[in-house]
């Protein structure tokens, strides 16, 4: 029996959000009621793309605006004092999950699904499909879940170990494993379900079978290794087309046509503890490369002097906007990367961290981005040079233009629904 009622559930920036409601939007065309379950501040987006919303708290992601959650993010503050505000931010995130735990349930219990796709954020999904009883996927923007000997988990180090890269797969699993006791008294307190033994049991209780994960990118950016089970689909990246519908602000537009291409920046949501000193820091590196500049405020505030050369923009559908570039420095967050190298232009890319360093440098592994600068590492005169060879080698140009000539054939939506509303349900091709 195929699916007729889906619920997703997501949480996290724009970039753990926008996926989902291209998948989402997919799977309505494809004749499924859809219930869409994110943070309140994402209400608006998801419902003017015609698909039902239930709200989450946005606790969550108004602790990372906080000045602690700034130091976090920024890496660039000492490590005690990132530690001791990490401290304080896992404090108040127990309780912020048992809420979205909650949540996540009343949302389902009002709209019984035939199928769940989630977030790794919103762990509690598996368990509330084990009480129902229907299949979950986990949407993976990243391979960060499904252990293999072909490479680490994202974000994590490439090093030469024996037996590294699986390790590094049981690190993120114990990290998830963390939340095991809340977990279980979830499952005895709102599902009455019996408690799980294993770290491993928080993504994939054993109620439900073995866990299905649908990886979200393409497999020209990274290959399906040989050692991973039937369950685990590599579908290419769910992008909403949101060029068709953008209409530019005047100024955006003239900027544009007055001149060469010019070098997009922004860090999309990455906050930041100072956004005049980042501003003031790319305006001056955009001079220095001689560039004109396109910069996005993003939730880092970048405040920019804007001149004849340089312009500050409010959000723009980047699928409209980086293909008129020659150049896009940005923060390695898994959505703007993916827009870029579907773009066909070469990046900059200034991680912060998560799995960022691991797009930084699989991009320039795949020459189409310049030696990553991370974010606490980065000066005017680093960025510079990095736009100055972005914009001059052709190197870079070739391999970007010919890697987005690749991509942009691809339907991961398309696979993804095919996946979950097919004779794939089991797990088998």
């Amino acid at each position: 029996m195929s699916p007729r009622r889906a619920l997703i559930l997501t949480y996290g920036s724009r970039g753990d959000v926008e996926p989902f409601l291209a998948l989402a939007k997919g799977l309505q065309g494809a004749g499924l009621d859809v219930l869409f379950a994110t943070s309140e501040r994402f209400r608006d987006f998801v419902t003017e793309h015609g698909i039902a919303f239930f709200p989450l708290s946005d606790a969550s992601l108004a602790a990372i605006e906080t000045q602690d959650g700034k130091t976090m993010l920024e890496g660039g503050r000492g490590l005690t004092r990132r530690i001791a505000a990490g401290i304080r931010l896992a404090r108040r995130s127990g309780p912020i999950n048992d809420a979205l735990m909650r949540q996540c349930w009343e949302a389902a219990r009002g709209f019984p699904p035939d199928v769940i796709v989630f977030h790794a954020k919103l762990f509690a999904a598996p368990h509330i499909a084990e009480k129902l009883n229907v299949p979950a996927f986990l949407g993976a923007l990243q391979p960060m879940y499904v252990p293999t000997r072909a490479f680490p988990a994202m974000g994590l180090p490439h090093l030469p170990f024996p037996g590294y890269n699986r390790l590094t797969y049981a690190l993120v699993q114990k990290s998830i494993g963390a939340f095991r006791g809340r977990i279980n008294r979830f499952r005895q307190d709102d599902l009455d379900l019996p408690p799980v033994r294993h770290g491993r049991d928080v993504l994939a209780p054993p109620g439900t079978g073995p866990l299905r994960v649908l990886h979200a990118y393409s497999p020209h950016l990274i290959p399906r290794p040989d050692d991973w089970p039937a369950t685990a689909f590599i579908t290419g990246s769910w992008r909403l087309d949101k060029a068709r519908d953008y209409t530019p602000p005047e100024a955006l537009r003239s900027f544009l046509e007055r001149g060469a291409p010019p070098v997009f920046v922004g860090f999309g949501s990455m906050t930041s503890v100072d956004g005049a000193a980042l501003g003031r820091l790319v305006t001056c590196a955009l001079h220095k490369a001689g560039q004109r500049g396109v910069v996005a405020k993003g939730w880092a505030n970048l405040k920019i002097a804007a001149d004849e050369t340089i312009i500050s923009i409010p959000p723009a559908p980047y699928d409209w906007l980086f293909p008129q570039m020659t150049a896009v420095v940005h923060h390695g967050g898994a959505g703007t990367t993916l827009e870029a190298f579907h773009a066909g232009v070469p990046s900059v890319i200034c991680p912060f961290f998560g799995d960022q360093p691991g797009w930084a440098s699989l991009a320039a592994d795949l020459g189409v981005a310049t030696p990553p600068i991370p974010r606490r590492k980065l000066t005017e005169n680093r960025l510079a040079a990095a736009i100055r060879e972005a914009v001059t080698s052709e190197r870079l140009r070739d391999n970007a233009r010919q890697l987005g000539t690749r991509l942009r054939v691809e339907d991961g939506v398309a696979k993804a629904v095919e996946i979950i509303t097919g004779e794939h349900a089991d797990g088998h091709h």
